[in-house]
């Protein structure tokens, strides 16, 4: 069984997902993507990750509703979710005061930065 840790980014954007994709495979996590915050609640269900990257302003489901369904799901209830977001918003920071998030990062984000906040957050 390999320790490796598994993290599924949930973002519109094919070249965040592209780019996020390689930097955190040369961190030696297993990658999952998905385009939209219904495909990213199917991906949870199935994949089990350690760690959900998920954005807020998406089609479709944007971060919050993705966050709330994920959220009522028995299995995956309790996984941590980074949020990202274009501009920090209150409700981001209300989310994670009231630890239903782990964190979160406005974007742009600088790519170190982002992979030790998820370190931190997995606690490796």
């Amino acid at each position: 069984m390999s320790n490796q840790k598994k993290i599924l980014v949930v973002d519109d954007e094919e070249d965040i997902q592209k780019l996020l994709k390689i930097r955190l495979e040369q961190e030696s996590f297993a990658v999952i993507t998905a385009g939209d915050g219904e495909a990213g609640i199917k991906a949870a269900e199935l994949e089990m990750p350690d760690l959900i990257i998920l954005d807020i302003m998406m089609p479709k489901m944007d971060g919050y509703t993705c966050l709330k369904e994920i959220r009522k799901i028995q299995k995956i209830k309790d996984t941590p979710i980074l949020m990202l977001s274009g501009k920090e918003e209150e409700k981001v920071r209300d989310l994670f005061a009231f630890q239903k998030i782990s964190g979160y990062m406005e974007k742009p984000f600088e790519l170190d930065d982002l992979v030790s906040k998820i370190k931190e957050i997995l606690k490796i």
